[in-house]
């Protein structure tokens, strides 16, 4: 059948604005637009670990058979959850299907009708989405001003208000002061919610994500985690306490319905978990590369078309689609995968090419990309 009308509107607008989508192609180009920052993606000695474990164990299941409440909660389950508890200094962990699941499934099922959450404009769209089916009221704060946040918090003084922000945001990889935000959240008695799905394998001696480095993560309600991006697999977590896991497993919408991941998948999950504990060599090269990008992009007069970051992520305003798209082109054409954001996804002349870093890109491919961009731009 046709596509009806409307869709095809919507389908021709985005051609008229130049933001029309394709899925790309694989091809042979140095990566600097995936989320595997650590190379554990990549890893032929992790995917050998994981095989290795389930014929040691002798568990030759491929799929879960049902939910986790059903049929699907296999005893891997139980072995990997208390070991990334362990892992994060957490009293519990519960597994999702992916960090777009895990909150989506905290958000519909923790915040009440009467309670409040104030989420920072920048959120994933995971978590907007989470908080579109919530039955509390909902208000943005200006990115990253806790000002802004703390007008919002006096307006409610007599509900329960959860605040949700990132550790690293995933569209400009910059970080709040989460001294200064974990220090709010306790004056007020707020719920506090971090998304660290770019901080795993990024921030800490172990990659433990940025919260836990900054010793600051026994003042936080809830962490959530997504296993798809420095971790290199599949599937996501909440951590907290018993009390919230227990809730969780029984109103969580995404939990209760969703078919359980494969033991292959959380066999996965475990084996990069052990190696995040040995990777430090791995882990260090990401942060000397990241500190060279920076070194690098000033020295060629970059900084002020990028935005501040010291994360694994990095973003140069590129205003127009067409201009960003054709950048983006020219450094595929010369062998660099970067990918170019459009509106409407970021504002209208907030366009931009957006930068991943990984532990296994050389000093070298940073300078030539860096220095096309330059050539490019002045």
């Amino acid at each position: 059948m046709k596509l009806p009308e409307n869709l095809i509107q919507r389908i021709d607008n985005c051609r008229q604005h130049n933001s029309l989508k394709k899925l790309p192609v694989f091809n042979n180009v140095v990566d600097f637009s995936s989320n595997d920052y650590i190379g554990f993606a990549k890893s032929e000695i992790i995917f050998r670990s994981a095989h290795a474990y389930l014929l040691e164990n002798e568990i030759f299941q491929n799929g879960a058979t049902g939910a986790r409440l059903v049929s699907g909660n296999h005893s891997l389950y139980h072995i990997a959850e208390n070991f990334i508890a362990q892992f994060h200094d957490a009293d519990a962990a519960l597994i999702f299907n992916s960090g777009y699941d895990a909150n989506i499934g905290f958000f519909s099922a923790v915040p009440q009708e009467n309670d409040i959450i104030l989420y920072d404009e920048l959120c994933h769209a995971s978590i907007k989405n989470g908080i579109s089916v919530s039955n509390a009221k909902s208000f943005k704060f200006i990115h990253n001003d806790f000002e802004d946040l703390e007008r919002l918090i006096l307006k409610f003084p007599n509900q329960s208000v959860y605040i949700i922000i990132e550790s690293v945001f995933s569209m400009d990889g910059d970080s709040p002061n989460l001294d200064e935000l974990t220090a709010l959240s306790e004056k007020y008695n707020c719920y506090l919610i971090i998304d660290e799905s770019h901080s795993l394998g990024v921030f800490g001696e172990r990659g433990e994500g940025l919260t836990q480095y900054l010793q600051l993560h026994e003042k936080v309600f809830a962490r959530i985690m997504s296993f798809g991006k420095g971790l290199g697999c599949y599937g996501g977590a909440i951590l907290g306490s018993v009390e919230l896991r227990d809730y969780i497993v029984n109103f969580s919408s995404t939990f209760s319905y969703s078919t359980a991941l494969s033991p292959h998948s959380v066999a996965t999950i475990l084996t990069a978990y052990q190696h995040l504990e040995i990777e430090k060599e791995t882990i260090e090269k990401l942060r000397q590369n990241i500190i060279y990008f920076n070194q690098q992009k000033n020295l060629l007069g970059l900084k002020p078309m990028f935005v501040q970051s010291k994360s694994a992520i990095h973003s140069a305003i590129v205003p127009d689609n067409e201009n960003v798209k054709q950048l983006a082109q020219e450094l595929q054409d010369k062998g660099f995968d970067v990918q170019s954001i459009l509106s409407p996804i970021v504002p209208e002349g907030q366009e931009r090419l957006r930068f991943c870093i990984h532990n296994y890109n050389s000093q070298e491919e940073i300078t030539q990309l860096l220095e096309l961009v330059r050539d490019f731009v002045f």
